[in-house]
């Protein structure tokens, strides 16, 4: 199962050279967990996407591949 926000939620990370265990803190997760999500093996929780929406300062369509345009 591949899906887009997998590969964006990776970049958006990346990007900002922070690391799987700082993404988690911000989630209040395990940095195992968040590695799934970033793998795809586990479905991100709505909670979760509107977290990172607000910390990226990006729209949630923007991470699901609705829409190309970072902004909200």
């Amino acid at each position: 199962m591949d899906f887009i926000y997998v590969k964006r939620i990776r970049d958006l990370r990346e990007d900002r050279d922070l690391t799987q265990q700082q993404i988690a803190d911000v989630l209040g997760t395990s940095q195992t967990m968040y590695a799934r999500y970033e793998r795809g093996a586990n479905e991100m929780p709505i909670r979760h996407l509107l977290t990172l929406c607000k910390f990226y300062e990006v729209s949630a369509d923007y991470i699901l591949g609705i829409d190309k345009d970072k902004k909200i």
